[in-house]
């Protein structure tokens, strides 16, 4: 029998069934939107059920009405075959005049909106979910609360269970549901078959427009060897070209990351813009990442002995895997991840920020007591540019790493945690 493994996502999902009518649960394909949707429905329609596929089909386009009566909440899952059935829930939900009526899951392909009339706002709310954090797959202990710390919790206590190896298996296995119980040879492999789908398929169905296998191929890799950077894409065309005979231009790149970010495959993370002390100018651009670092791993064609061997490598990748937990545990605490980059050379990997105006620095570092200094110091720095009579001082100066045992606090202030010991 298959296992649930609860999900941070759960409780947001309630949360904001309880204020809208609806809620279009989004993110990449095979992350586990229909499993948790189905957790809290009571009752469903399956759109592509291959029985009734023609018949539901066909009745959303005569009486649409007829596929959405059943128990609230009622989930109708690949909803986007059929979008009509859009402004037939916002219909619904309307006219019902209740919370919590619909929740719609799907493929991370988009719907058609040509066949939408309301954009859903008022009736609708939005959920985005991502791959598992290590929490949420049983990989951290979790005893480092990331909203005690905006609470002004200063006393923590962690230990983390992660071996070097082992981070190296899970930045490589990544966060998707059903590869965490698997065996490891065979958890590998779902993020190769899921590269493979995107590259094959997924990305030309995004907006319909067939693209070049492999020069898909060639753009993957090279976004997975610019994870954590800021290069344009003039950059990511010079790399791919370098290995092709016909050359790629800028705009041509652009669609295809376009592309990439409508089926939720990258997720690059915007800049942050604090009031400082000085009149320094602060870097805007994006900061390249995918939503899981074992997409990564898959375009280089690398494995984790692979990343023991190339530490650089590994430490790229191992922020993306923080990344991307940092962002599931922000997502419920209604806040949002930045980078920070000046053009001084100040950073900050990650900026948690929430809705109430806390805010938290953390700087990522793959592990051993140089780097860690080296991160504390670059925060202490970032914290004293920060103009603190115009906006609240941070909540909190973490670094996170991935190797070290245990969580503790610096004299400095400085809160050191392995990410094996960090939850929401």
């Amino acid at each position: 029998m298959k296992i649930y493994r609860n999900r941070i996502a759960d409780a947001i999902l309630k949360r904001k069934l309880e204020g809208k009518g609806a809620v279009l649960i989004e993110g990449p394909k095979w992350c586990g939107k229909t499993t948790t949707a189905e957790q809290i429905a009571s009752s469903v329609l399956y759109m592509d059920d291959p029985e009734r596929k023609e018949q539901n089909m066909a009745m959303s386009e005569m009486n649409p009405k007829r596929l959405l009566q059943g128990k609230a909440p009622r989930l109708i899952d690949e909803w986007q075959l059929a979008p009509k059935l859009w402004d037939a829930i916002r219909f619904e939900v309307d006219h019902r005049g209740d919370f919590g009526q619909f929740i719609l899951t799907g493929s991370a392909v988009p719907a058609d909106t040509r066949e939408i009339a309301h954009s859903g706002t008022g009736r609708f709310a939005w959920l985005t979910m991502r791959p598992m954090s290590l929490y949420e797959s049983g990989d951290s202990t979790g005893q480092v609360s990331l909203k005690e710390l905006f609470d002004g919790n200063r006393e923590i206590d962690g230990e983390s269970l992660l071996s070097m190896d082992r981070l190296a298996f899970l930045v490589c296995r990544g966060g998707w549901p059903q590869a965490v119980d698997m065996p490891e040879e065979i958890a590998l492999e779902q993020a190769m078959d899921y590269c493979d789908a995107v590259i094959r398929s997924d990305i030309n169905r995004a907006d319909n427009v067939q693209k070049n296998p492999e020069r898909v191929r060639r753009l993957m890799r090279s976004y997975a060897r610019n994870q954590g950077g800021q290069v344009p894409n003039t950059v990511l065309a010079q790399d791919i070209a370098a290995n092709d005979e016909t050359p790629i231009n800028e705009e041509t790149v652009a669609s295809y990351v376009n592309a990439l970010r409508k089926i939720f495959v990258v997720e690059d993370m915007p800049a942050w813009n604090p009031n400082l002390r000085s009149k320094t100018t602060i870097r805007s651009s994006d900061t390249r990442y995918y939503v899981d670092p074992s997409i990564a791993a898959a375009a280089l064609g690398i494995g984790p002995n692979d990343l023991i061997n190339d530490l650089k490598t590994f430490g790229f990748l191992f922020e993306t895997l923080c990344i991307r937990d940092i962002r599931v545990f922000a997502d419920a605490l209604n806040g949002a991840v930045y980078h920070y980059r000046d053009k001084e050379g100040q950073e900050c990997d990650a900026v948690v920020h929430l809705r109430n105006g806390k805010y938290g620095l953390i700087e990522i570092k793959l592990g051993g007591d140089r780097l860690i200094e080296e991160g504390a110091k670059s925060l202490k720095s970032m914290e004293s540019k920060l103009d603190t009579e115009k906006m609240n001082a941070p909540s909190f100066l973490m670094v996170l790493t991935g190797t070290g045992d245990y969580a503790y606090r610096r004299h400095d202030g400085v809160f050191v945690v392995p990410i094996g010991c960090l939850k929401n």
